[in-house]
């Protein structure tokens, strides 16, 4: 009988080295390896390899906002413009009774979906965003004036949870989670007055005013409004793309438009009044104290 490889020993089998096959010799080999010096990751490219054994802990997400739009048609129309060569968006999200939710740029990668565009500090900010279309037909002028197409719940549904886990892995401001109307007010108006921005906002989605202290603030407004310079520095503050001339210009009409739309939607004629005066020192007191502007204190 032949003498087996595997010998008896007290309190322990051995296996001596001779016998091992020479793939068991190599994995054991790659395990020492790495126990003593951490994983070792490699990736091949074309004629060269990448080790990612390490991370940098002196790193964070480029993606600094969330971009929601509505797509103005419907959702077979939006897929194809969206996968076009001009426009996208990282996701869209349609609108039958069970919503679809399309990825279709990643996003570590740039969508085109914010075009000339403006927040804070930032400008052209299809390069720190994500991009959500969000399939609805928008306004229809109709012989009683103009209509909005609401959203139904369970497409806002969908939206909540897609926007609540891209703002906690990218770690996003509530003030920069914006419409496309927030962002190039001259040229956009979604995603319209009957998106419902406070019921996003309850689930933890984007900024919202505490409601007594817009009721202080319009106390206060009914009796010493703000000038259209402090108008236009407030607006600035928060974040809007706005310049400060103190003139009642078009520029200045169509961003206090898009703001009514955001935070006031029953009256977004773009016009300044009390209330909306004091929605936006509200929100600046709460999100941007350092910034609100001087005057009507």
């Amino acid at each position: 009988m032949p003498t087996p490889c595997f010998h008896s020993h007290p309190a322990r089998w051995r296996l001596p080295a001779p016998c091992l096959p020479l793939a068991c010799l190599i994995v054991i080999c790659l395990f020492a390896l790495t126990a003593c010096g951490g994983t070792a990751i490699t990736e091949s490219r074309d004629g060269y390899r990448v080790d990612h054994s390490y991370q940098s802990s002196a790193q964070s997400s480029r993606v600094r906002h969330l971009v929601l739009h509505y797509t103005d048609s419907d959702a077979r129309r939006s897929l194809r413009t969206l996968t076009g060569p001009r426009v996208s968006s990282h996701y869209l999200v349609t609108r039958e009774a069970t919503p679809r939710l399309y990825q279709l740029v990643d996003e570590s990668r740039r969508a085109w979906h914010a075009g000339a565009s403006a927040w804070g500090s930032r400008s052209n900010l299809n390069d720190t965003s994500i991009g959500i279309e969000i399939v609805n037909r928008g306004p229809r002028d109709t012989p009683r004036g103009r209509t909005w197409t609401p959203y139904p719940a369970a497409q806002i549904d969908t939206l909540i949870a897609l926007a609540r886990d891209i703002i906690e892995r990218h770690d996003i401001d509530p003030v920069d989670v914006v419409g496309h109307a927030d962002i190039a007010p001259r040229r956009k108006i979604d995603p319209g007055p009957r998106f419902p921005w406070y019921r996003l906002y309850r689930a933890g989605i984007g900024a919202w005013p505490e409601t007594e202290r817009v009721m202080a603030y319009q106390r206060r407004f009914m009796t010493s409004p703000p000038s259209l310079t402090q108008w236009q520095r407030a607006l600035a503050a928060y974040g809007y793309p706005v310049d400060v001339t103190g003139r009642f210009d078009a520029l200045t009409r169509d961003t206090l438009r898009a703001f009514q739309m955001h935070f006031r939607p029953m009256r977004h004629d773009g016009y300044p009044d009390a209330h909306s005066a004091a929605i936006l020192w509200a929100l600046l007191e709460k999100y941007r104290p350092e910034a609100k502007p001087a005057g009507n204190e």
